[in-house]
């Protein structure tokens, strides 16, 4: 048995989680920003009041950023602002992650320094992103709006041809005051369709909306409420520079297009690059929510006692192994969510963005990874909210939002099944997956990480296989059959092999680890994490010979000593997540004399 835990081994382990050497540059900033006073639960509001709110915060986030523009090139910090705001207010992050990333981050890899972006940077205005429409979400590229070029003038007109190119969703209502859009619209130059470009259109003054921009707001939505409206545009006269350019697309003196590209569609996906960086903020976001609900429910599970097996006795909830081993099994996947995000983030950070094969590859892993992180979070937050009850219904509590919240990262950026279908096509045969050699199971037992390890790879080598075996067999002469009957493998195939990236990235992080108690931690986190994956396999595996029926007898038996090994360490655990204690002191069942919390007094206010 390991010896207690010490705090040595929850900084060693915090340092893991945060960047290391670079969590106070990366990290700390937001940490402490999300601490303070302004980011305190404010009961009673209506809707508009909570997004005005959160737009009153997107100026305290500006004021701490020390620099838009820095913050927006800065991928490591900007995706950490979202794992931080995220947790606080649902909203911030979807309004900040749209004017940074989105709004500011379009303009900057375009032409940005050529403009004075001084009224974005400064929050004179708030920028957002108009690119989906009511009736192309996921098929964007199919997009009805258009930008018309006037010859006359050599600006362009931008209109919304039909009620079903309004954009959808975007927050371009009056709350937040004055707003500037970066719009997705089709150019076409005397009548020709040049491909989907991006325009920047002003929306709004002190007075209200502009000529031309019709808003209409939509109902309220799930989750932390955002200004969300339907928005078109009605013959709105642009100049020359609103156009957004660089090396892909740029008009020439004569108005012709000039471009690197050959075709439309890689036009689009250049214009709209921003999602990627999107995708790693959406992921972060989640990833926060995640992290803060586990820190709420295991010390809510310390602090809540309950009848012992003796008369008179009274036990912590963490006793039990139906509610700890729930808990510790959420943790594992929640570690490998967050080191499997740090590697995709170091990756596309270092990336060599002339290499377009490594590029599409990180676009891919990036998707898959938001796709599986996002999806996680809402069976983590689900759960911690069951585990805390009642309690866990009251929003003052830190959890009732969460879960709701999520949803919104699931559909953001690419709603998940989707940008998981893409990646699946591409990964048939366009990706080596498995093992080379399979290893046989002789000598071998379940707690060598090694052996896991494999036995994930081989599984994804299964499902590749299906996956090619049906494309093969598939109707010929038609595309859409061949594809439904190979899209079942292919999903599980993607589902297995981002699962196996998280086990390499927290396999990584235990590699790094200085003391012998955070090792021992990390590495049964990891075991345990990858006895849950196999589980779903064990018959696949046993077919192909490389499971015993002795080792699938022996995964419950294992899977429990693992549980049993980390329960005692479930606080060290969550204290590693830093989550502020200033902010937990406002969560009533954070805090051991939650009865008698202010908030949850019956003469609070």
């Amino acid at each position: 048995m390991v010896p207690p835990v010490g705090e040595s081994v929850v900084d060693e382990l915090t340092g893991l989680l945060f960047e290391g050497d670079e969590r106070e540059l990366v990290h700390d900033n937001w940490r402490h920003l999300v601490g303070g006073a302004g980011f305190a639960h404010q009961p009673g509001l209506t809707p508009r009041e909570r997004a005005e709110l959160s737009y009153r915060r997107l100026h305290l986030v500006n004021e701490a950023a020390a620099g838009a523009e820095a913050l927006v090139y800065d991928t490591r910090r900007l995706t950490a602002l979202h794992e931080w705001i995220g947790f606080v207010d649902g909203g911030l992050c979807t309004v900040a992650s749209i004017h940074y990333n989105l709004f500011l981050g379009s303009l900057l890899d375009h032409d940005g320094y050529q403009r004075d972006l001084s009224a974005f940077t400064s929050m004179r205005r708030t920028g957002v992103f108009l690119c989906t429409e009511l009736e192309h979400g996921n098929d964007v590229a199919a997009l009805r709006t258009v930008a018309v070029l006037d010859r006359e003038t050599g600006g362009f007109i931008l209109h919304t041809p039909a009620p079903g190119a309004q954009k959808f969703m975007p927050n371009t209502s009056l709350t937040g005051g004055p707003k500037t859009a970066v719009v997705a619209a089709r150019l076409l130059v005397e009548g020709e369709d040049q491909g989907i470009f991006l325009f920047l259109t002003p929306l709004s003054d002190e007075n209200g909306h502009l000529p031309g921009v019709r808003v209409r707001r939509l109902p309220d939505r799930t989750g932390t409420p955002v200004d969300h409206c339907l928005t078109s545009f009605d013959q709105v006269r642009l100049p020359r520079e609103a156009m957004l350019e660089a090396s892909h697309g740029r008009l020439d003196e004569n108005g012709r297009l000039v471009s690197t590209l050959g075709n439309r569609r890689k036009r689009f996906l250049r214009s709209v690059g921003r999602v990627t960086v999107g995708k790693l903020c959406m992921s972060a976001g989640t990833l926060g929510m995640a992290r803060a609900a586990l820190t709420i429910a295991v010390r809510y599970a310390h602090h809540r006692h309950i009848s012992g097996t003796k008369a008179g006795q009274r036990v912590p909830l963490t006793a039990h192994r139906s509610h700890h081993a729930r808990l510790l099994h959420s943790l594992a996947t929640a570690y490998a969510m967050t080191f499997l995000h740090r590697s995709a983030v170091d990756q596309w950070v270092a990336h060599d963005k002339t290499d377009r094969d490594e590029r599409e590859r990180l676009e891919r892993l990036i998707a898959v990874a938001k796709g599986w992180i996002t999806w996680q979070a809402r069976e983590i937050t689900i759960e911690c909210r069951e585990r805390c009850g009642a309690q866990g219904l009251f929003p003052v509590n830190g959890l009732a939002d969460l879960p709701l919240n999520v949803e919104g990262g699931i559909t953001a950026e690419g709603d998940n099944l989707v940008i998981w279908l893409k990646a699946a096509s591409e990964m048939v045969f366009g990706h080596d997956s498995g093992l080379a050699e399979p290893v046989l199971p002789v000598g071998r037992d379940l707690n060598d990480l090694d052996f896991l390890r494999d036995l994930l790879a081989s599984a994804e080598g299964i499902w590749q296989k299906r996956a090619r075996t049906a494309l093969r067999g598939g109707p010929s002469g038609d595309p859409l059959g061949r594809w439904n009957e190979t899209s079942g493998a292919a999903l599980e195939m993607v589902s297995v092999h981002v699962r196996l990236q998280a086990v390499d990235a927290l396999r990584a992080a235990a590699a790094r680890t200085r003391n012998a108690r955070a090792r021992f931690l990390l590495e049964n986190m990891c075991r345990l994490f990858l006895l849950d994956q196999l589980r779903e396999h064990t018959g696949d595996l046993i077919a192909a010979g490389l499971m015993s029926p002795e080792h699938v007898t022996s995964l419950h038996r294992t899977t429990e000593s693992v549980v049993a090994d980390l329960a005692p360490h479930l606080m060290t655990l969550v204290d590693a997540f830093h989550i502020p204690e200033e902010y937990l002191s406002r969560v009533p069942i954070a805090n051991a004399d939650y009865a008698d919390h202010p908030l949850a007094s019956p003469t609070a206010t």
